[in-house]
C-alpha cells in the first residue's frame, strides 16, 4: 500500500510533488523521525548497516570549480595532486576494507571526465574486476561518463556509481559553474542505462535553504526510478576553498533531511557519509532511527576524516546494529544478476549465484 501511494504521488505534476516533499519536510522534528522510522522498519531491516570503505585513487588536479571541495586546482588548499595509484595498493585496501567488514569498496578519482585518459581507464577496469572478484560490492566516482564508458565499467563488474547532485537545480549555480546540473543528469542517466546501480545525494551546509535540500530530494526521487542509494554529506569546511568559512550543518538539520528522504524513498539506501566524524553517538543513532542504513567507515573518506572501523563496531555492537551482507539490497542483487551473465566465469565468487538470485 505505502508503495502504490508512493508510484501515485511520483505521478503527480512536478510543482505538486515538490509540493508534497515540503510538507513531509516541514513535519514537527518528532513525528516526522517517528513516520520515517515506521517507514523504515516496513521496507528494511533496521538492524543492518551497509559498511562502505572509500579510497582515493587520484588526488587533487582537478579542473571543476566545486566551491566546496579541496581537490580543485582552481584553490590553494592542503591536499596535493597525485597521479593515478597502481593496482596493488588498491587491491591492499580493499582486503584490509573487508577484513574489517566493509562490503562494498569505492573508489574516488579527482577530475572532471575520463577524456584522454585511456590508460588510466583500463587500469580503474582492472581494478574493479579485482575488487569484485573478492566477493564484495564496488562503487566508483570518476566525473562524468559516456555511455559506452558506463558500459565497459558494467562489464567489468561494477556495482555501483556515485554521481551526486549535491543541491537543488536553483542553488546549484551558486555552487559550481563548470558542469551543470543537466550534465549530471546526463552521466546518471548513462550509469542506470547500462544498468549499473545509481548511487546520488547530495552535501547540507553548502548555504542552501530548507527549500533547497526539498528540492534536491525531489530531483532524486524523480528519477526513472530511485536510486540505490542516497549519500548525505555534512560540508567539513576546508581551508582554501570558498565555503571554508560555513558553519556546520545542525544535526536537526541532517535529522530532518535523513527521514525526509526515506519517507521518499523508503527502500533506498541513505548513507551518512562526510562530517559523519563530527557526530555524537547519540548523534547517529537518531540518524539510524531515522531510516539511515549506511555509512563510510575505514582510516579516510576522500580529503576528510573518517571513523575509524573499531570505534563503529563498538558502536554498532552498543546498538545492536550489524554490518549489511555484500548484495543484499533488492535492487543490487537484481541488477547484479544480469551482471554476472557477462563476466568470466574467473571473475565470479562462489557465492555470486546464491546472492544474485
Amino acid at each position: 500500500m505505502q508503495q502504490m501511494r508512493m508510484r501515485r504521488r511520483r505521478q503527480a505534476s512536478p510543482a505538486t510533488r515538490r509540493k508534497e516533499i515540503q510538507k513531509i519536510y516541514d513535519t514537527p522534528l518528532m513525528e516526522l523521525v517517528f513516520r520515517a522510522a515506521s517507514i523504515h522498519r516496513l521496507q528494511n531491516d533496521p538492524s543492518k548497516i551497509q559498511l562502505c570503505t572509500l579510497m582515493n585513487i587520484k588526488t587533487g588536479g582537478c579542473s571543476e570549480d566545486c566551491s566546496y571541495c579541496s581537490q580543485s586546482s582552481r584553490y590553494s588548499t592542503p591536499t596535493k595532486a597525485s597521479r593515478l595509484v597502481e593496482l596493488e595498493p588498491v587491491l591492499e585496501a580493499a582486503r584490509k576494507a573487508k577484513a574489517n567488514g566493509s562490503t562494498r569498496f569505492c573508489m574516488g578519482a579527482a577530475w572532471r571526465d575520463l577524456a584522454g585518459r585511456k590508460r588510466g581507464f583500463e587500469r580503474i577496469l582492472e581494478m574493479v574486476r579485482q575488487v569484485r572478484g573478492m566477493d564484495m560490492e564496488v562503487c566508483t566516482t570518476l566525473g562524468m561518463l559516456s555511455p559506452e564508458q558506463a558500459r565497459q565499467l558494467k562489464e567489468a563488474g561494477l556495482t555501483a556509481y556515485n554521481h551526486n547532485l549535491d543541491t537543488s537545480r536553483e542553488f546549484y549555480p551558486k555552487v559550481i559553474t563548470t558542469r551543470s546540473y543537466d550534465d549530471r543528469l546526463e552521466t546518471i542517466g548513462a550509469v542506470r542505462d547500462a544498468g549499473i546501480s545509481v548511487c546520488s545525494g547530495g552535501i547540507l551546509g553548502l548555504g542552501e535553504s530548507d527549500e533547497d535540500r526539498v528540492g534536491l530530494i525531489y530531483e532524486v526521487s524523480n528519477m526513472p526510478e530511485h536510486p540505490e542509494s542516497f549519500p548525505v554529506n555534512a560540508l567539513v569546511p576546508i581551508e582554501g576553498t570558498p565555503l571554508e568559512g560555513n558553519d556546520r550543518v545542525a544535526h536537526h538539520t541532517l535529522l530532518r533531511t535523513i527521514a525526509t528522504a526515506r519517507i521518499t524513498m523508503p527502500s533506498t539506501i541513505i548513507r551518512l557519509a562526510a562530517g559523519r566524524n563530527t557526530l555524537s553517538e547519540a548523534e547517529q543513532a537518531m540518524c539510524f532511527m531515522a531510516g539511515a542504513n549506511a555509512v563510510f567507515t575505514g582510516e579516510q573518506m576522500l580529503t576528510t576524516p573518517c571513523s575509524p572501523w573499531d570505534e563503529d563496531k563498538a558502536m554498532m555492537s552498543r546498538w545492536g546494529l550489524t554490518g549489511m551482507a555484500s548484495f543484499a539490497q533488492n535492487s543490487v542483487a537484481t541488477k547484479e544478476g544480469s551482471r554476472l551473465e557477462a563476466v568470466p566465469d574467473s571473475q565470479k565468487s562462489e557465492s555470486a549465484p546464491s546472492e544474485a538470485s
